[in-house]
């Protein structure tokens, strides 16, 4: 959600953890396959009739080809303008980090593109260089171009690579450092180690340790786990009594300053994160404070509208629902509750969502669940239902989360690809629908990764033991063969 000046956030959403494969539990699949009682989309109803490797093979390509174009008319800026060819920065506007070189790396290496890979990685160790004196947003520069690093790092075994991670969580610690409740500022200088902006939101507060903890691990300089453990727990510490957090606080006080609690943004990856951790690091604090929001999460956000769940927006206090609003990056919760083992809600919700997908093609930006109507028509190339549908297939292989996939890639086809790559839609509800000019960063790091890993049942992935980050960065699974 968050692009330099026209956004306030971007939030990936994936953590994988594969329970079974080949030898699905039966129990496991009777419960979930009750769960689908909660409503029956259409997307059910659509045959498998797909070859999925052929999909995969589809995938593969469109992601040649969309990397040509940003070789050709974009290199090492942040991101190409798929409709006119230009290109635009995301973190500085005079400075590129080569951000979308980053955020593909991983996927062009799980997809056999070795060559792109191999170019990629060349520039970012010839080129890419963080002694920048400019202030860098630390929850979009950690999850984009930490975890692009590291994920590179750990498809090649590049030490180039983790060195350069290294440099840049040595420059964004003082975020933590300096701040009175161990919550990190918002920004920070990468040269001078100043900080700035206060008031945050749980998801820029907790959404660290999987990158920064790995890093730890790597380098064996603990600071870079404790930081944000720190951080993370000091978030925790301030729920109210049902346990619920709210989504804007003081970091240099403490004080919350909103009573919404949502498990959407700006709080999604708070909650994603605790899980991961557990996951990941094997963080058993994460694991209890994860149990611990999500049962209140349960109790006090989920609602049934029209047969459809969702989870509704409420008083962090007192639960009482405050509006219907949802946002398309709401869509990333029904896969984490099935890691988390709530499967009969995860798959519920998810399924909502793919309801929403088979009534408006692509999914609006701001949807109204009591009227099922788009309150912000826009679409940024978002991933969170394909993120959702992974999720949900690598722990019960149901071949509905396949079919599901496969709209949301062949929508993106025939909406979003234009002369030079892919973009956004400015309004999903017109006739043809309206490009934006822009192609975020994380549309190469997220559902191209998502389509390829769920279509191509690659021998690159280990579909048994695995992890990736809410930006979709690979920083466990990879094989190499």
């Amino acid at each position: 959600m968050a692009r330099a000046g026209a956004r306030s956030y971007h939030y990936g959403k994936l953590g994988v953890e594969v329970v079974m494969r080949d030898g699905l539990d039966r129990r496991l699949l009777l419960r979930t396959g009750a769960a689908a009682g909660f409503l029956a989309t259409p997307a059910m109803a659509v045959p498998n009739n797909s070859d999925w490797h052929a999909l995969a093979a589809d995938v593969k390509a469109e992601m040649a080809w969309a990397w040509r174009h940003y070789k050709d008319r974009a290199w090492g800026h942040d991101q190409i303008k798929p409709v006119s060819g230009g290109h635009e920065e995301f973190f500085f506007p005079d400075h590129p980090l080569g951000l979308s070189i980053v955020e593909a790396l991983d996927t062009l290496w799980v997809m056999g593109l070795d060559a792109e890979f191999e170019d990629g990685v060349n520039w970012v160790v010839n080129t890419l260089r963080f002694d920048i004196d400019g202030d860098i947003q630390l929850f979009e520069c950690s999850i984009r171009m930490v975890g692009g690093l590291l994920a590179a790092h750990h498809a090649c075994g590049d030490k180039r690579l983790l060195d350069l991670a290294h440099d840049l969580c040595t420059r964004l610690a003082p975020a933590f450092e300096k701040s009175p409740t161990g919550m990190p500022f918002r920004f920070v200088n990468l040269k001078t180690g100043a900080v700035r902006d206060p008031i945050s939101f749980p998801a820029e507060v907790g959404s660290y340790l999987p990158e920064w903890g790995t890093l730890a691990k790597l380098t064996g300089e603990k600071r870079f786990y404790d930081l944000p453990k720190a951080a993370t727990k000091a978030m925790y510490d301030r729920r109210s009594k049902i346990d619920l957090l709210a989504d804007k606080i003081d970091v240099r006080t403490g004080q919350w300053l909103s009573r919404q609690a949502t498990v959407g943004p700006p709080s999604d990856s708070y909650y994603e994160y605790l899980w991961d951790s557990w996951q990941l690091h094997g963080d058993a604090d994460c694991k209890r404070w994860y149990d611990m929001l999500t049962d209140a999460a349960l109790k006090h956000q989920q609602v049934i509208a029209n047969g459809h769940v969702w989870f509704a927006r409420v008083d962090y206090e007192t639960g009482a629902v405050l509006n219907h609003h949802q946002t398309e990056l709401d869509a990333f919760y029904g896969g984490l509750l099935g890691q988390g083992g709530h499967m009969k809600e995860g798959r519920a919700y998810t399924q909502s969502w793919a309801a929403v997908q088979d009534r408006f093609g692509v999914i609006p930006e701001g949807f109204d669940y009591a009227t099922f109507q788009a309150t912000a028509p826009s679409n940024a190339l978002r991933p969170e239902l394909a993120d959702s549908a992974l999720n949900l297939w690598l722990l019960d292989g149901d071949p509905l989360w396949r079919r599901i996939c496969r709209t949301h890639f062949e929508t993106m086809k025939r909406t979003s690809k234009t002369a030079y790559g892919y973009s956004g839609i400015t309004d999903v509800t017109r006739s043809p629908m309206t490009l934006d000019d822009s192609c975020p960063g994380y549309w190469w790091a997220e559902q191209m990764k998502y389509y390829y890993l769920i279509f191509s049942d690659t021998p690159r992935f280990d579909y048994r033991t695995n992890y990736l980050s809410t930006e979709g960065k690979v920083l466990q699974g990879f094989k190499r063969l």
